[in-house]
C-alpha cells in the first residue's frame, strides 16, 4: 500500500474478501518463506526470482533507439554515472537505469499521482483515488505536456520513457521486483508502459507535500470555534525579525526598479497585498458550515498518500553557501540537506549524467540527486555551478467556502454552473467505481470526497455517480500547481546553466513548488533566488484563513512578477543561509506568506558560521559536514535554566532533574538528559495547550502507531502500541515544532497566563502558573520515561525513544508481517531532534519516533568537485535483496559522507561495474 494509508475493513491490499484474503495470506507466506529460506522445495524458485529482478550491471545490453553506445559506470555503492554522446541517448539510458533499480517505486508513484492505486492494491485505496482524481494531478500534467513545455523538454521526456519501456519489454512483474511477485497472489496486475506524463505528474505530488500553509488555514479557522482573537494570536506569533535573520540581507527584490515592472515571461498583475488582512465569512451559518466542512476535511487529508513529506506538516530543509573569502579552498562551499519523510527506498536517487564531449548536440555534464521516474538532476552541480533547495513555504493555496445551490454555486449573487467531469476508478479484481468531480471558479470541491458531508440520494446506484447533494456549503481548493506550468523546463535549464544569469533565467521557470534556491559557481560567486508562481490577493485578504467563494473580491488578482521576487548576489557578509525562515523583512510590499518557519535552524546555522569565521577563521568541507550534524536544542537552552530552579520534593523526580545539571543541550543518541528534557517539553505542550485547543484539530497522525521502545527489530503487529500519552484521544495537542518554541518563549513573559493553568489529574497536582505547570511536566515526564525506559535513569537514552524505522512504502507498511520483515529495516537510534540543524523530527502529539529526516546530505566543493561529499538515506537500489538497498544508512546515521566522484578520471577510479548499452 502507499504511504500513510490503512486498509479498510482490516483487509490487505487487493483482497476481495475474507476467505480469499486468508488464502492470499497463506500463498504470500509460502512465497516469502521460500525467498527467505532459499531451501527445500522453494530453493530454485526463490533464487531465480531474486536474480531475475536484480539489474544487470556488467557486460553489454541492447537498447533499441540509441544512436550510439552508452556506458553506465557504477561505484561500490551502486551509484550510476552515465556517459553518452547525445542528449537523447543520455536520458534514454537514465530511464533504463532508474527502471533497473527502482521501477516498482516508480510504478507506485505514477499510480498515486494518477489516482489509480486501486488498480494495484484493491478496494482499500478507492477513497484515496477519489481524492487524487479530484485534484487531477495527471490531467494538469497532460495539459502541461501538450501546451506549456518546450520542444526540447518533450524530446527528453520521450527519450526517458523509451528507456524505461526498453527495460520493461518482455518482463513479467516477478522479473522486475519481489513486490510484484507478492502482489501476483492477490490480483492480476501487470505493469504498463511509461509515459512522459508519468514523469511530469510526480512534480505535482512533490508540490502537494510542499504546498505551504493550507493546514494552518484550516487550523486557524477551526480555532475560532473555541478561542478568541488574542488567544489565536498567542498561538501564531509574529516572526521574530529582530532575533532570527531573514534570508535576504543585502539583496533586493529588484534593485533596479522599485515599480516592480512585469518581466516578459511573467504572468499576473502588480497589485500588492498588505499583510494582516482577515476574512469575514459574513454570517453565523457560514461560519458553522466552515467549521463542519474543515473538521471533516481533516480526515480526508490525513489519508492522502504522501510523496516526499508528512502531508505538508512540519517538514523543512537546510541549505547554505559560504563564499571563497571564508573557506580554506578560496572557492565557495555549498551544503544542502532536505528534510523529508523517511522511506525505503529513499525518495532521492543519486546519479551522474555526462556527455562525453559537451556540445550543442550533447549539453549536459551534471551530477546529483533526482527522483526515480524523472529525467535530469534536481539538486547538485554541473561543471560550472552548484545549487541547493529548501522549501520556501510561500502561500500558494487558498481554501474557499462555497455556497452551493442546485447544479451550481453562487458568485456575487448569481448562480454559476459547475464544471464537471466523470472519473472511472478501476479496482483490482474487476470492479469499477464512478465519481463525478465538480469544480468552481476557485478549483475542485474537495468536500465532495467526504461521505459525511455529502447527502446521497435515497436510491443512489452505481450508475448514479453524482447523487443529489442538495443546497449547502462546500470547500474548494485554489492552488498554483493545478495550472499547467514549466517546472520540468526549469530542471533541464538549471542542469546546463553556466553562470548566475543563466541560472536565474532557468530558476524563473521553476514555478511549482516554489523553492529557495542557493547558488555557487567556480568563479567564486554565490547567490540566492526565490522563483515560483505566487498569487496576489485583493486588499484585505492575506490568505491566512479560508475565504468566502461567493464574493469575487476574494479572488486571486494575479501573480507576483518575477522581477519583484527576492534575490541576493554576493552579499557583503559572504554567506547565505536558507532553512525555511522568513525570506524578507516586513517592508517587502507583497505577502509571500503569513506562516514562515520561525528561524530556529537558520539562526543556529548562521551563528555557527559566524563563530567559525570570527577573527578570520576559514571553513572546510568537514566544517560544513559538522554543522549539518549540530543537534543542540534551542528550546532547551531557553527552558532548562528555569527547570533547574524549580523546587522538587519527589526524590525520583529530583533524580531526573539532576540530569539537566551541566547538560550542554546537545541531543546525542546516548544522552539521558536529552531524553528527559524532550519528555518534559512534550508534557509542557500537552498540559498548557492540549485541553484548550478545539477537538476538531485532532488528526489521526497525532496518535501514532509505533514500535515499543525496547524492540530491537521490526515489530510484529501485535506488539505495536498507540502513543497518545495520558491525554484523551479526542484532545488536540501541538506537534512541538519551532512555532511552539516561539509561542512558549512569548508566554514566559506572562507567568500567570491562562495558558499555564491545568487541572489536577489523579495524584498529579494541577497548576495555576508557569512554575507549577513546569513542575507538573517534570513529574509527568519522569513517570512517562519510567514506563517507557525503566526506573533506572542510568539506562535512559534519547536514542531509545528517538528511533528510525525504514519501511517499504507499500507492502512494508500494510502487508503481512512476514513481508514487512522481509522489506523493512531498522531500528536505528538517532540523535538530533525537532528544529535542530540535525533535524530528525518527531511529532510531540504522537510520541518520540522519527517522522522526518535529513533525506540526504551533500557538501559541494567548488574548488575541486571531486572533493565534494554526499550521502543518501538508504541506497541506490529499491530491491530488498540488493547489496545497495540500505548500504548507505549506517554511514548516514553516523553523519559520514561518501566521496562524490565527478571528473572522468575520478569516476573511472571509483568504478566497480561497467555496463555498455548498445543500439
Amino acid at each position: 500500500m502507499p504511504p500513510n494509508t490503512t486498509a479498510s475493513s482490516g483487509q490487505q491490499p487487493g483482497r476481495p474478501g475474507r476467505k480469499k484474503g486468508r488464502k492470499a495470506r497463506l500463498l504470500v507466506l509460502v512465497l516469502v518463506l521460500a525467498i527467505v529460506g532459499g531451501i527445500a522445495y522453494g530453493a530454485y524458485w526463490s533464487i531465480s526470482t531474486v536474480r531475475a529482478s536484480l539489474p544487470q550491471t556488467t557486460g553489454t545490453a541492447t537498447l533499441q533507439g540509441l544512436s550510439g553506445p552508452v556506458d553506465v559506470k557504477r561505484d561500490s555503492y551502486g551509484i550510476p554515472q552515465i556517459y553518452a554522446s547525445s542528449d537523447e541517448d543520455l536520458f534514454m539510458a537514465q530511464g533504463y537505469v532508474q527502471a533497473q533499480d527502482r521501477f516498482y517505486e516508480m510504478d507506485v508513484r505514477r499510480h498515486m499521482t494518477s489516482g489509480r492505486l486501486s488498480e494495484m492494491f484493491g478496494k482499500s485505496q478507492v477513497k484515496n483515488d477519489e481524492f487524487l482524481r479530484t485534484l487531477g494531478w495527471d490531467r494538469v500534467a497532460k495539459k502541461e505536456y501538450d501546451t506549456t513545455l518546450s520542444a526540447s523538454t518533450k524530446k527528453y521526456l520521450q527519450a526517458y520513457s523509451k528507456g524505461v519501456n526498453a527495460y520493461l519489454k518482455g518482463k513479467d512483474g516477478k522479473d522486475i521486483s519481489v513486490e510484484y511477485a507478492a502482489l501476483g497472489f492477490t490480483n492480476d496486475y501487470a505493469p504498463q508502459k511509461w509515459t512522459p506524463v508519468d514523469s511530469l505528474a510526480w512534480l505535482k505530488a512533490m508540490a502537494w507535500d510542499l504546498r505551504g500553509n493550507m493546514q494552518d488555514e484550516i487550523d486557524r479557522a477551526l480555532m475560532t470555534s473555541r478561542l478568541g482573537p488574542k488567544q489565536i494570536a498567542d498561538l501564531y506569533p509574529e516572526y521574530p525579525y529582530s532575533r532570527n535573520q531573514t534570508i535576504v540581507q543585502e539583496g533586493q527584490y529588484d534593485e533596479l526598479t522599485k515599480t516592480f515592472e512585469q518581466d516578459d515571461d511573467s504572468t499576473g498583475t502588480t497589485d500588492g497585498t498588505p499583510a494582516g488582512g482577515t476574512t469575514d465569512t459574513t454570517s453565523d451559518s457560514s461560519g458553522t458550515a466552515l467549521t463542519t466542512q474543515l473538521s471533516s476535511l481533516y480526515n480526508v487529508l490525513d489519508d492522502v498518500p504522501t510523496a516526499v513529506g508528512v502531508n505538508g506538516n512540519g517538514i523543512g530543509s537546510n541549505s547554505w553557501v559560504v563564499g571563497g573569502e571564508h573557506t580554506i579552498t578560496g572557492k565557495p562551499l555549498l551544503a544542502n540537506d532536505p528534510h523529508l519523510s523517511p522511506s525505503l527506498p529513499s525518495v532521492w536517487y543519486q546519479m551522474g549524467l555526462h556527455c562525453r564531449t559537451v556540445s550543442s548536440t550533447c549539453q549536459y555534464d551534471v551530477t546529483g540527486y533526482t527522483f526515480a521516474g524523472m529525467p535530469g538532476v534536481i539538486i547538485g552541480h554541473n561543471q560550472n555551478i552548484s545549487w541547493g533547495m529548501t522549501n520556501s513555504g510561500v502561500d500558494v493555496t487558498d481554501l474557499y467556502l462555497e455556497k452551493l445551490t442546485g447544479d451550481g454555486y453562487l458568485v456575487d449573487g448569481k448562480v454559476k454552473p459547475f464544471t464537471t467531469r466523470t472519473e472511472k476508478i478501476k479496482v483490482a479484481g474487476g470492479s469499477t467505481k464512478t465519481i463525478v468531480v465538480r469544480e468552481t471558479n476557485n478549483g475542485p470541491l474537495l468536500s465532495d470526497r467526504d461521505d459525511e458531508l455529502v447527502k446521497v440520494g435515497k436510491k443512489a446506484t452505481v450508475d448514479s455517480a453524482a447523487p443529489d447533494r442538495s443546497d449547502g456549503y462546500g470547500i474548494a481548493l485554489r492552488w498554483t500547481a493545478l495550472e499547467p506550468g514549466t517546472s520540468m523546463d526549469a530542471v533541464f535549464a538549471m542542469d546546463r546553466a553556466s553562470d548566475w544569469d543563466s541560472f536565474r533565467a532557468a530558476a524563473a521557470k521553476f514555478d511549482v513548488p516554489s523553492q529557495n534556491l542557493i547558488y555557487a559557481d567556480t568563479k567564486n560567486n554565490i547567490g540566492y533566488t526565490l522563483p515560483g508562481k505566487i498569487p496576489t490577493r485583493a486588499s484585505g485578504d492575506d490568505g491566512s484563513i479560508p475565504a468566502p467563494g461567493w464574493d469575487s473580491k476574494y479572488d486571486w488578482t494575479g501573480y507576483i512578477p518575477q522581477s519583484a521576487l527576492p534575490n541576493e548576489y554576493n552579499p557583503k557578509q559572504g554567506y547565505i543561509v536558507t532553512a525555511n525562515q522568513a525570506v524578507v523583512d516586513k517592508d517587502y510590499p507583497f505577502t509571500l506568506t503569513t506562516d514562515w518557519g520561525y528561524g530556529t535552524r537558520s539562526q543556529r546555522i548562521t551563528d555557527l558560521i559566524k563563530q567559525k569565521i570570527k577573527g578570520g577563521g576559514k571553513i572546510s568541507t568537514d566544517d560544513m559536514r559538522q554543522m549539518q550534524l549540530d543537534n543542540s536544542s534551542e528550546i532547551a537552552k531557553l527552558l532548562v535554566p528555569k527547570l533547574l530552579k524549580i523546587d522538587v520534593d519527589d526524590p525520583d523526580v529530583r533524580q531526573a532533574q539532576k540530569l539537566l545539571e551541566g547538560w550542554d543541550y546537545t541531543q546525542d543518541a546516548d544522552s539521558a538528559a536529552a531524553a528527559y528534557f524532550n519528555a518534559i517539553w512534550r508534557n509542557v505542550l500537552k498540559l498548557a495547550f492540549g485541553n484548550k485547543l478545539p477537538k476538531e484539530l485532532r488528526v489521526k497522525g497525532q496518535c501514532l502507531t509505533v514500535e515499543p521502545a525496547d524492540d530491537t527489530g521490526p515489530a510484529d503487529e501485535d506488539k505495536k502500541v498507540r502513543e497518545c500519552g495520558e491525554r484523551d484521544a479526542d484532545q488536540a495537542q501541538p506537534d512541538g515544532g519551532d512555532r511552539w518554541f516561539e509561542v512558549v518563549r512569548n508566554l514566559l513573559d506572562d507567568p500567570n497566563s491562562d495558558w499555564w493553568k491545568t487541572p489536577a489529574s489523579g495524584t498529579r497536582p494541577g497548576a495555576s502558573n508557569e512554575d507549577q505547570l513546569f513542575k507538573r511536566a517534570m513529574i509527568d515526564a519522569r513517570w512517562e520515561l519510567t514506563s517507557k525506559l525503566g526506573k533506572d535513569i542510568d539506562s535512559w537514552s534519547w536514542g531509545r525513544l528517538h528511533r528510525l524505522f525504514l519501511k517499504n512504502q507499500t507492502l512494508g507498511t500494510d502487508g503481512p508481517t512476514v513481508i514487512k520483515y522481509l522489506l523493512n529495516r531498522g531500528p536505528w537510534k538517532l540523535g538530533g531532534g525537532e528544529a535542530a540543524v540535525d533535524a530528525t523530527g518527531w511529532n510531540a502529539a504522537g510520541g518520540y519516533g522519527v517522522v522526518w529526516v535529513p533525506s540526504m546530505r551533500m557538501v559541494v566543493n567548488l574548488a575541486d568537485f571531486d572533493k565534494s561529499k554526499w550521502i543518501n538515506l538508504t541506497g541506490a537500489s529499491g530491491h530488498a535483496f540488493s547489496a545497495h538497498y540500505t548500504d548507505q544508512t549506517g554511514k548516514w546515521v553516523k553523519g559520514e559522507l561518501l566521496t562524490w566522484s565527478f571528473s572522468k578520471k575520478a569516476v573511472d577510479g571509483s568504478t566497480s561495474d561497467t555496463l555498455t548499452l548498445k543500439p
